[in-house]
């Protein structure tokens, strides 16, 4: 009688126990035979969590912009130079400004380039009556460095550049005229003879 009123008393305040645990569930197993309980524990169950990496953030960043802004400067247009002759030399009555110039009236004669006087006035014979020198603007022919007139019984025409068919300058009398020939003397002659070249103007003014 005492054993069974204990056992019913031991497991009433189990009970009681387990009412006020909090949550965790004991079973209460009968009294063995020989009175002494046996109580088996189940473990509480194990709550894993598991937290979640936090989220990948690509940042994409754009490059930086590398077009350039083009400015584009048109050229000034060039204006061509424009090719002017040089003017005749004043000083002389001709209007070419290469070549020989020759002043019948005033008996004189010049070298000419780039329209300067590059040499004289120098003084000259020219033709005689009947035999005039030509005047206007003629070019040199062709130059002989001993001409012998074979009009005139070859007479010498030392540094003869010729302008027209039978006249030329060359060293000649600067005291008698001539046979339209323009008569230099001997220096003169032979600088007219090496600066003037095959093609060369030569102006006769009267």
């Amino acid at each position: 009688m005492n054993k069974i009123w204990l056992a019913v008393t031991g497991t009433a305040a189990a009970a009681a126990l387990v009412a006020c645990s909090g949550g965790t569930t004991t079973a209460v197993q009968p009294l063995a035979a020989a009175g002494t309980p046996t109580s088996t524990s189940t473990p509480a169950p194990t709550t894993t969590t598991t937290t979640a990496p936090p989220p990948s953030t690509t940042t994409t960043t754009a490059p930086p912009s590398t077009s350039k802004s083009t400015t584009t400067t048109k050229k000034p247009t060039s204006t061509p130079k424009k090719t002017t002759q040089p003017a005749a030399n004043p000083s002389v009555p001709c209007s070419i400004t290469e070549g020989a110039c020759v002043d019948i009236s005033a008996k004189k004669a010049w070298l000419l380039s780039g329209g300067k006087v590059i040499y004289g006035p120098v003084s000259i014979t020219t033709g005689r009556k009947g035999y005039p020198t030509p005047t206007g603007t003629f070019h040199v022919l062709y130059k002989e460095k001993m001409h012998l007139s074979k009009e005139f019984d070859d007479a010498p025409m030392p540094n003869s550049v010729f302008f027209y068919p039978g006249d030329a300058f060359h060293q000649g009398s600067l005291s008698a005229p001539s046979h339209g020939c323009v008569h230099l003397s001997s220096a003169s002659s032979l600088k007219f003879f090496s600066t003037l070249s095959v093609g060369d103007p030569v102006q006769v003014v009267p």
